[in-house]
Order: structure tokens, then C-alpha cells, then sequence
């Protein structure tokens, strides 16, 4: 991994181990952005990643935008790009992804470095302005590649392969949260489609089925009481007519005919002695051959 971090031989470093190695050393910087480099090291490279850089930001600022400022958390782990106020991580470096790193000779304000994307494995080069702080943000990500370096050597290599692994299962947890909420996203908006298709369009009438018998007809109850319905002028139905309980009605209402129960009573004089008269004269034309057939009901000839 080459790095160039400018410092003299004898220079200590900076920070102590364990604040590297348990926590996180923070810087603050102005974020001119990253962009593709052909190559994952050299000075030259990083030179024409930050002439690009540099270039793009002077149009945004001639457009009215400001340089955005981040927060870089520094660890044996690697490097994290950070939104000051919200603290939501914009990039993370793992640092075995980091094959370059330096500061601006030429401009003490700019420090570099060089990282391979997890995703599209391209390598890209971040680009940051501090004002005072370039060089010794420089020395720190130094000083966590050595003790990196140093706890891999202690570790037999272990220690770098399960970081790796960890990733890799925090990138798999990712897609599967963001999968899981387009999925719910869709599951509502097919609710919401079912819903819209059930309703009734404004000013219907819902008519509720009547229930049938087996041939498709109304059933008929004559247990059921009729009850009368007001009339389209608005005058209330009249009083239903009552009947002494002593008169059997039928199923339709009619008085039911007995035919045994017809006799001369139920006719006044005049009118029975002509029925009985035209009841004789049908006895005597109905005689065929000896046999009679009789249209008294109380006769049981045939």
C-alpha cells in the first residue's frame, strides 16, 4: 500500500494508540468532492484529480454554491465522511481500500487520498480543504495505517479478513432494508388500488340482494304482516281492512268454495227452484247406454 505522508523520520506521531484504535480522531474540512482517477497511486494522479476538482468548484461557486464542510472520523478502521450537523456518514473508507494518501506542497490548504469503491471497484480520489489542519490529517491516517499494519501482524491476517466479512454482511443488510420497504411501498399501493375499485360511485345507490329459493324466487312467508307504504303525495295509507275472525280466508285471501257445504239456502227460493229445475233436466239428458252420470255432488253414481 503506498502512501506518501511527509513527514520527517524522526517525527513522532501524533495521537496515542489507543485513541486510534478504540475511538476515532475527528477533523473538520471543507469537501471538494471525488473523482476517478485512472491509477491508485502517484502524485501526479492526485495533481490532476485536484486541478478537476478545484476547476468544478470555482463554477459552482460562481453559480452561488458554497464549498459543503464534513467531519472526518479517522480510526484503525478507516475513514468516514460525515454531515457536521446531522452526523449522517456520506462515505466510508475502509482503510485496506486506501492505496494513497498526501498533502498539497503546492497548497498547504489541500490533502488527498485514493480509495477503491466497494461497488463499482473503480478507484477514486477524495479531495479536502483545511485550512490549518491539511498535514496533520495526513500524518493521522499515517499513524492508523501503521497501527492497522501492526495489529494484522499480531493477528496472523484474521483480523482484516473478518472486517471484510462484516462488510460485506452490513452491505447485504442494507439492500435487504431497502428491498423490504419498496416491497411494503407496492403491498400499500395495491391496498389502496383494491380499495378505490370496491367503492360505490359517488351518488349510487347500494341495493342489497334479496335472498332466493332454489328456482330464483321471492320466497313467500303468509306469516309475514303487510305493512302499507305512505303514498307519493304524502297522504298516509289507509287503515287496513279487518275481517270478523269467525270467516276462513285462503292463501290468497279468497273465501274458500265447498262444494258440499252449497244448498238451497244459500239461494233465494225463486232462484233454487230454477237451479233445481235445470239440475233435473241435465239427469235426464245425461243417460247413455243405462249408465247415468250424475252432476249432484251428493249423488254417488257415476
Amino acid at each position: 500500500m503506498n502512501r506518501a505522508f511527509n513527514r520527517k523520520k524522526d517525527k513522532s506521531w501524533m495521537h496515542t494508540p489507543e485513541a486510534l484504535a478504540k475511538h476515532y480522531i475527528p477533523y473538520n474540512a471543507k469537501f471538494l468532492g471525488n473523482t476517478e482517477v485512472e491509477a491508485p497511486k502517484g502524485t501526479e494522479v492526485v495533481k490532476d484529480a485536484v486541478r478537476k476538482l478545484k476547476f468544478q468548484r470555482h463554477i459552482k461557486k460562481s453559480e452561488g454554491q458554497k464549498t459543503p464542510k464534513v467531519e472526518l472520523q479517522i480510526s484503525i478502521y478507516g475513514v468516514k465522511i460525515l454531515d457536521p450537523k446531522t452526523k449522517d456518514v456520506q462515505h466510508n473508507c475502509q482503510l485496506h481500500r486506501i492505496s494513497f494518501c498526501a498533502d498539497d506542497k503546492t497548497d498547504k490548504r489541500i490533502f488527498t487520498f485514493i480509495c477503491k469503491d466497494s461497488e463499482s471497484n473503480k478507484h477514486l480520489c477524495y479531495v479536502f480543504d483545511s485550512e490549518k489542519c491539511a498535514e496533520e490529517i495526513t500524518l493521522t491516517i499515517g499513524q492508523a495505517f501503521d497501527l492497522a499494519y501492526k495489529k494484522f501482524l499480531e493477528s496472523g491476517g484474521k483480523d482484516v479478513e473478518t472486517r471484510k466479512q462484516i462488510g460485506t454482511l452490513q452491505k447485504r443488510i442494507q439492500e435487504l432494508e431497502t428491498e423490504n420497504s419498496e416491497l411494503k411501498k407496492q403491498l400499500q399501493d395495491l391496498e389502496e388500488q383494491l380499495m378505490i375499485a370496491h367503492e360505490p360511485p359517488a351518488g349510487s345507490i347500494s341495493i342489497k340482494p334479496t335472498s332466493t329459493d332454489v328456482f330464483d324466487m321471492v320466497p313467500f312467508s303468509p306469516v309475514t304482516p303487510l305493512v302499507p307504504t305512505p303514498a307519493s303525495n304524502g297522504c298516509p295509507p289507509p287503515p287496513p281492512t279487518t275481517l270478523p275472525p269467525d270467516i276462513r280466508k285462503d292463501l290468497f285471501g279468497a273465501e274458500p268454495f265447498d262444494p258440499f257445504t252449497c244448498g238451497s239456502a244459500d239461494f233465494p227460493p225463486d232462484i233454487q227452484s230454477k237451479l233445481d229445475e235445470m239440475q233435473e233436466g241435465f239427469k235426464m239428458g245425461l243417460t247413455l247406454e243405462g249408465t247415468v252420470f250424475s252432476l249432484d255432488p251428493l249423488d254417488g253414481r257415476c
